[in-house]
């Protein structure tokens, strides 16, 4: 196929995939050799690359601030709550992938996202109600992963102005040319066509996540030893540190911390529609689901714990930016890049469902328009050839813009990631997910079972309230002495 040549829509790719696919006419367990009992083509993704895709999303930069939480809530609490969080998203998991195929687990209809799955089984409002928050939580997760990077950028340029300068330096810098700069490398990222083609992106971005959490790690293990000693109280922040007020807002942004650290819920589904068959693609998920929720629930008790033991009520809002550790300066920054380098993948691992979705709309809105469904093949030396598609090189540039201008307008990253966690919490990662299960499995109302399910959802929802409180405390705080667009660390 030539350069410039129209490859057509979605829609007839997908009819002319289905009547290849007869023609094969090569069962393997209600699909071809090449094609899913769908029409797709076969799915590849497996365990290990599942799980890869979650702990991309889940290790992301709601790591750095677990440290600060610990502190605001303690030795008891603290904990307590990263194990509690742990066990609500992995069993809500396990929940959402049943919900994956609607009636049997194996042979059901596919449903292909998240809204898809809430369609199916609920309809209505509520899928209405889920997609307007889905997609505003995807929004938000691309604006603080935004400032979480520059952020990251910019300790790397403070770390080594430090260094040359013995510290005498307050090295004051200004985050929008790095919040520009993060942008920009999102426009070109953003054009990768499908969740598929992902695969990779998120083993790199997984790889960088245990990178700059491991270094977080020992560089609190090394300042614990160096004290002596292990800081913070069985209660958290001392009154007189801070008042009785601050504290009980503080306590309540923790628990919004927390639940952000957890949350991926709202991009499980897609996850799972990359999987392969057999075994059953809820066997795959629950499996993968069970990895990496362990994995990173590992290491948020290592490094939140960690960290609250080396630095106690001083603990800083971002472990590896706060600047509670100096030196070595080149373990920083390559921590740091590392960080970056994670949230590059992370902001494309959250931000495809919403791109499949207006490109999906505006296909079915205007089937007949050149500019939102003509396809271009670029040919690619040693690779697969491009194709390049005017509506989604212009929307995804978009989108990219928007959501750069508006974290450098809000430039606050815990009070942000707070609010985010408990936005997207309840919701997105407890609420439907249990309400799904219920209509799926047809459990009877007021039975042991449902009444256990609601009782979850019903205390997850004063968490959710409780935290979205102290957050939007935090951030009217923070407005008290913020000028637009010219926020400097």
């Amino acid at each position: 196929m030539k350069m410039g040549e129209n490859v057509g829509t979605g829609k007839n790719q997908l009819q002319h995939r289905q009547v290849f696919d007869v023609s094969l006419d090569v069962p393997q367990q209600g699909g071809s050799k090449c094609f899913d009992d769908d029409g797709r083509l076969k799915r590849t993704g497996n365990v290990w690359t599942a799980s890869a895709h979650i702990i991309t999303a889940v290790i992301g930069s709601g790591v750095l601030s677990l440290a600060w939480a610990t502190a605001q809530l303690g030795w008891v609490a603290g904990p307590t709550v990263m194990f509690l969080f742990s066990f609500v998203t992995y069993y809500t998991s396990t929940l959402l992938t049943d919900c994956y195929r609607s009636g049997d687990t194996v042979t059901g209809k596919r449903n292909y996202t998240y809204m898809d799955a809430v369609r199916t089984n609920l309809g209505g409002a509520k899928v209405k109600f889920c997609g307007i928050i889905q997609y505003l939580n995807i929004c938000g997760v691309a604006i603080g992963y935004t400032i979480a990077s520059s952020i990251s950028m910019m300790a790397i340029k403070r770390s080594n102005c430090f260094h040359e300068s013995d510290g005498k330096n307050p090295c004051k810098m200004n985050s929008n040319p790095y919040m520009i700069a993060f942008g920009i490398t999102q426009i070109i990222f953003s054009q990768i066509p499908d969740f598929d083609q992902l695969w990779w992106l998120s083993i790199v971005a997984a790889v960088m996540s245990f990178t700059y959490s491991t270094i977080g790690l020992g560089l609190g293990i090394a300042k614990v030893a160096e004290n002596g000693k292990m800081s913070g109280t069985m209660t958290g922040i001392s009154i007189g540190t801070v008042t009785q007020t601050q504290k009980i807002w503080r306590s309540f942004q923790a628990l919004g911390d927390i639940a952000f650290a957890y949350s991926y819920s709202i991009i499980l589904i897609e996850i799972q529609d990359t999987v392969r068959s057999p075994p059953s693609e809820a066997k795959t998920m629950k499996k993968a689901s069970l990895v990496s929720v362990s994995v990173t629930t590992l290491f948020y008790m290592l490094c939140g714990c960690m960290g609250y033991a080396a630095f106690g009520d001083m603990s800083p809002g971002n472990l590896l930016t706060g600047f509670g550790f100096y030196n070595p300066y080149w373990l920083l920054d390559i921590a740091n890049a590392a960080i970056v380098i994670h949230l590059v993948g992370a902001y494309q691992v959250y931000c495809q469902p919403l791109f499949a979705f207006v490109e999906k709309k505006a296909v079915e809105m205007y089937p007949d328009s050149k500019f939102i469904t003509k396809e271009i093949i670029i040919p690619i030396p040693g690779c697969s050839p491009y194709r390049l598609n005017f509506f989604r090189l212009v929307w995804r540039t978009i989108f990219v813009i928007i959501t750069t201008v508006i974290s450098m307008l809000l430039p606050f990253f815990n009070d942000i990631v707070g609010l985010l966690g408990a936005l997207g919490f309840w919701p997105l990662t407890v609420y439907y997910p249990v309400e799904m299960y219920i209509a799926q499995k047809k459990i009877p109302k007021w039975s042991t079972r449902w009444l256990c399910l609601q009782t979850l959802s019903l205390a997850c929802l004063i968490i959710t309230v409780a935290a979205a409180a102290g957050s939007i405390a935090g951030v009217v705080l923070d407005l008290k002495s913020y000028k637009p667009f010219s926020t400097s660390y």
